[in-house]
């Protein structure tokens, strides 16, 4: 009987071992640039393994395959892509909030409205600066593509618009952060004329709207909802980490190479509007947002608002 009782016991033993050292890492795909920066906080906890990508399109492909199992999108993205392929992820939080801004080299703009005969550079056709845009000229009556109004220039990539105003190749441009904050630490000649969260407000009444926001594989977020949820708290807390903690969040960026220096990663956390909201709490700014899309193109969403299924439901 002993013999026995000690065979259990060390069979349970090691199948307790196996199942600890031997569980399914999270596989979280993080963008080069400002999105993630929050990730560097958790970048080292060996729950998670971490893969860079360029952009939101060489991502995506590796989640479709199920190659990565959470990553970070802009929310149009997020609802094209879950209408579009037959619901294959889903949203689970709002990780940042509108940062976007109007800088200009021309002390006559002041507002919106005084947006007359010029040329404004826009970081991101077909994406949240170019329709939120659209929609606070829209509600300023500034008219766009005219002589008297507003002509919008996508031809310069989002990461060579600062070189490009502090050069003053260009007037104006429509940025999100930290790019905006490096374009105005190099020249004493640029200055935020809008803010645009302020504008939105104004306009719609909604306290903000997302800019980014984090997807799961919808085959993974409730087959290993308990490993998603840990990842979800451990995000939640680095994400306050970020905003309470800027000039270490600047020196953990440079050590993994996040693409920005330290002095931009901290002197611009404080406008980059980093959060962690639940999908559940943030279904009204995200459809709110989402119809926005809608109004200018709608195939930029997938041809209409993602379904409740879109939203990731938690555990509790």
């Amino acid at each position: 009987m002993k013999i026995k009782s000690l065979f259990i016991i060390l069979i349970a033993q090691i199948t307790f071992v196996c199942g600890v050292f031997g569980q399914e890492k999270i596989r979280v795909g993080v963008l080069n640039g400002p999105s993630c920066i929050p990730c560097v906080w958790i970048t080292e906890n060996p729950e998670f393994q971490f893969s860079k990508h360029a952009d939101p399109q060489a991502l995506l492909p590796k989640m479709i395959k199920g190659e990565v199992d959470v990553g970070f999108l802009p929310v149009n993205v997020a609802a094209k892509v879950y209408n579009s392929s037959n619901h294959k992820i889903i949203l689970c939080a709002v990780t940042g909030n509108g940062n976007l801004r109007l800088i200009t080299s021309q002390k006559n703009i002041k507002r919106i409205s005084d947006l007359k005969n010029v040329r404004v550079n826009v970081a991101g056709q077909g994406a949240t600066p170019e329709y939120m845009f659209k929609y606070l000229l829209q509600k300023n009556n500034v008219q766009i593509e005219t002589k008297t109004g507003v002509r919008l220039d996508f031809s310069v990539p989002t990461a060579q618009i600062p070189a490009m105003l502090i050069s003053g190749k260009i007037d104006n441009a429509v940025l999100p952060e930290p790019f905006a904050t490096i374009a105005c630490m190099k020249s004493k000649n640029l200055y935020t004329a809008v803010d645009f969260q302020n504008e939105y407000l104004y306009f719609s009444g909604k306290t903000d709207y997302p800019l980014t926001v984090m997807v799961v594989r919808s085959d993974y977020a409730y087959s290993h909802q308990n490993e998603l949820e840990n990842f979800l708290t451990a995000y939640a807390k680095a994400s306050k980490e970020t905003v309470k903690n800027p000039a270490e969040t600047g020196r953990l960026c440079e050590k993994y190479n996040m693409g920005l220096t330290q002095a931009v990663v901290s002197a611009s956390i404080p406008k980059s509007n980093y959060v962690f909201q639940t999908a559940a709490e943030s279904i009204d700014k995200i459809e709110s947002l989402l119809n926005i899309f809608i109004e200018c193109d709608a195939a930029s969403i997938g041809g209409k608002l993602p379904d409740s299924d879109f939203y990731y439901k938690t555990a509790n």
